[in-house]
């Protein structure tokens, strides 16, 4: 898959089959699409394109905005090469492009910028100026630029509409299962190991620190949580903290990884943990000693759990 930073970097000469939209998530509905703008361009022999916008439209148009993303740049363009789409276009969004109105946006982007010869969009998809273009639009203008639009219903997305609002909701209720289910794989937070107070060391439950330096990202509520990674081509297994270790008065929110039967330093090391399901809430206790028996507590309900899902 090829990645383009701007439209001008595209190679204009190219036929695409193309779909639209910030895709945060790449969630089953997004696979749905990605499936059959694949299938359109194999059929007509065209190039396969997303064409993506960041940062996120929300971001810049409302500044206020608490908005959190499911994925990271970096963890989108990883999603997308499992689609083995051709092209993988990302438009600076800025006010001034906000201002493009819809037959500006199909003219100069999708016509001109993209050579889009098959567009597939979502069952809710608007875009230029004020979201004033939409299905209707597009089909107006099918025969003045020599394109086709297919539009993907909701009915044949899911029984239960998926969106990315609801995966985020669902994250940030620590409700990792139906976040999983709608995602089509499980959550993922990447970020660099780094040192933190080592205090797991003095209670036998040494854990990895993970630094996040995109702030964007979004993370789920506090707690405890069932993790695997893939760290030096070895699955490993373990549990996370969110949160800010209330029983030491911890201050800043950190986010704590223990791995089972793990020993290997991987400090200074970008690793990628996937979130299996949350096991509590985080919990202040009465001393040290009340928190190592929760601990092997968890342990022993994450290798449950674990022991469940390699033998399903």
């Amino acid at each position: 898959m090829k990645i383009f930073k701007s439209l001008q970097d595209f190679e204009q000469n190219k036929k695409t089959a193309i779909t639209i939209g910030t895709f945060d998530g790449v969630h089953i509905g997004h696979q749905k699409i990605l499936s059959q703008v694949k299938k359109a361009a194999q059929k007509n022999y065209l190039e396969s394109a997303l064409l993506s916008f960041f940062p996120h439209p929300r971001m810049v148009l409302q500044k206020d905005t608490d908005i959190k993303l499911i994925n990271t740049l970096e963890e989108k363009q990883q999603l997308l090469e499992k689609f083995d789409l051709d092209n993988f276009i990302v438009i600076p969004f800025t006010k001034d492009f906000s201002r493009l109105t819809s037959t500006e946006f199909i003219r100069e982007i999708l016509i001109n910028g993209l050579n889009t010869k098959k567009l597939v969009i979502g069952y809710d998809h608007h875009f230029g100026r004020n979201r004033e273009g939409n299905f209707e639009h597009l089909k107006e203008c099918e025969s003045l630029y020599d394109f086709e639009v297919e539009e993907i219903h909701a009915q044949d997305i899911n029984d239960v509409t998926v969106s990315s609002t609801k995966i985020r909701k669902a994250l940030k209720n620590g409700d990792i299962l139906t976040a999983n289910k709608y995602l089509g794989y499980h959550f993922m937070l990447t970020g660099m190991v780094v040192e933190g107070k080592k205090l797991g060391h003095t209670i036998n439950y040494p854990t990895a620190n993970i630094h996040i330096e995109e702030e964007y990202k979004i993370i789920p509520c506090n707690g405890s949580y069932v993790v695997n990674s893939a760290i030096n081509d070895q699955l490993v297994y373990g549990m996370m903290n969110v949160g800010y270790n209330p029983t030491v008065n911890g201050k800043n929110k950190t986010i704590e990884v223990h791995f089972f039967d793990f020993n290997q330093n991987i400090y200074n090391q970008k690793i990628q943990i996937n979130l299996l399901k949350r096991l509590r809430e985080e919990q202040k206790f009465d001393s040290i000693e009340a928190l190592k028996k929760q601990l092997e507590k968890d342990k022993k309900s994450s290798l449950d759990y674990i022991k469940e899902l390699i033998h399903e």
